[in-house]
């Protein structure tokens, strides 16, 4: 009997870990293989173009700007335990690299005071609480469409444009349609490998684009000098900090409440239900991480970060599931900043325009469907009403306030469509 007992707990402690035991629970909450580090490339469709464009035409710090993003999506990783992404402002990179003259380094850094303030003050006061109310399931879902529609057309237009790299080299082929050829390519590709598991299609796309930019001439004329760039501390003037706010922060706040806190929760909800980790994934928690992240980082002039729905999508797209994910694209980040600096920046520009169209399309094409859900036609009027002003006009701000407006006229007046 006791020989008999003596071999069952033998045999109970050379088992793999109980899914209840700690061990279990890390390896649910993380997990790290090719799959989830193809997910974790999801989103590149998205920031790089915003953050090339920025570190290229508003002479910001490679170092800085990726160091940012590393130790953001790493706290984001550790706290959250789901591929909850990373991104720059959409409004506040597309406003800067429309105006360089006027936004300046120091006008980025102290927009990402200004925002880091401004979110903590909301989620410690409760406010974004108040203002999530106002984004019910139809503004939500017209949120979502929007973002995915505008994500299908930016990345037809990267795979239809003839630049081929968004450094502005030329390459090999200068007039060519080679990046119209190579954005096919990888579409097909991507669409063969969309469900491997032993070879994920973003890995297969971010290196077969790699590989083809250094093939098509993307290194000439590139700087490949290892160790950081320069870091500075930043000095704001009393200008400084109201152009940042009128210009750069006005803009981005309906967005942020709506797409980064609001859209976030609600699409965390829609791919992970009943996942205990929900628990953290609220939009008071998403306002306070991107406080506490913007506000040290606006100091050294790193590019504003937010979370999004649109970004999660892309990395849930390409097979991302757990924070090993973002812990696994912010470590790499880290590295590119503190080890390559600016020949990490270089490689990076490597990838061609179409290879992040390609992975913005297939992100849009998983936000698209959320609209699904919705039941009345009420709801799709909403919905469709703000996905459609969204293309229309520059600021998607705009879109989300009429749609608000026309949601609560609707169930305040009874409306039936």
């Amino acid at each position: 009997m006791a020989q008999e007992t003596q071999t069952k707990t033998e045999a109970h402690a050379s088992s793999p870990e109980r899914p209840g035991s700690r061990a279990g629970k890390l390896l649910n909450d993380f997990r790290f293989d090719r799959v989830e580090l193809a997910g974790s490339f999801g989103d590149l469709g998205t920031l790089l173009p915003i953050v090339v464009g920025m570190i290229l035409i508003n002479k910001l710090s490679p170092t800085t700007v990726f160091l940012s993003f590393g130790i953001f999506y790493i706290i984001t990783a550790w706290y959250y335990k789901l591929p909850v992404p990373v991104q720059p402002l959409k409004a506040v990179g597309a406003i800067a690299i429309a105006f360089p003259g006027e936004i300046t380094e120091p006008v980025i850094g102290a927009a990402g005071v200004i925002f880091g303030g401004l979110l903590l003050l909301f989620s410690l006061t409760g406010i974004v609480d108040r203002l999530a109310k106002l984004f019910t399931p139809p503004v939500v879902r017209g949120i979502q469409l929007a973002l995915g529609l505008v994500f299908l057309r930016k990345g037809v237009e990267l795979i239809v444009t003839k630049d081929l790299f968004m450094s502005g080299v030329a390459g090999h082929f200068p007039d060519s349609n080679i990046n119209l050829i190579l954005g096919f390519i990888v579409f097909a590709l991507v669409l063969l490998l969309l469900d491997n598991k032993r070879v994920p299609a973003a890995i297969a796309a971010v290196g077969l684009g790699i590989a083809s930019g250094y093939l098509l001439g993307g290194l000439d004329g590139q700087v490949l000098a290892l160790g950081p760039t320069s870091v500075r501390v930043m000095s704001f003037s009393l200008h400084d900090l109201w152009t940042a706010f009128i210009m750069l922060i006005l803009p981005q706040i309906p967005l942020t409440i709506g797409n980064a806190c609001v859209g976030t929760a609600d699409t965390c909800s829609v791919l992970f239900p009943e996942d205990p980790k929900l628990a953290k994934a609220k939009a008071g928690s998403f306002a306070f991480t991107m406080g506490l992240a913007n506000l040290p980082a606006g100091f050294f002039g790193g590019v504003p970060m937010c979370h999004g729905t649109g970004g999660l999508a892309a990395h849930y797209r390409f097979g991302a599931r757990t924070g090993g994910a973002p812990l696994m694209i912010g470590a790499i980040f880290v590295v590119l900043a503190l080890v390559f600096g600016q020949a990490g920046f270089t490689f990076l520009t490597l990838i061609p325009n179409s290879v992040l169209g390609v992975l913005l399309i297939f992100a849009g094409l998983e936000l698209c469907p959320l609209v699904r859900s919705l039941k009345a036609n009420e709801e799709y009027f909403v919905a469709l009403l703000i996905s459609g002003i969204s293309l229309a006009v520059p600021n998607m701000a705009w879109a989300f306030g009429i749609g608000i407006l026309a949601d609560l006229f609707i169930r305040k007046a009874k409306i039936k469509i």
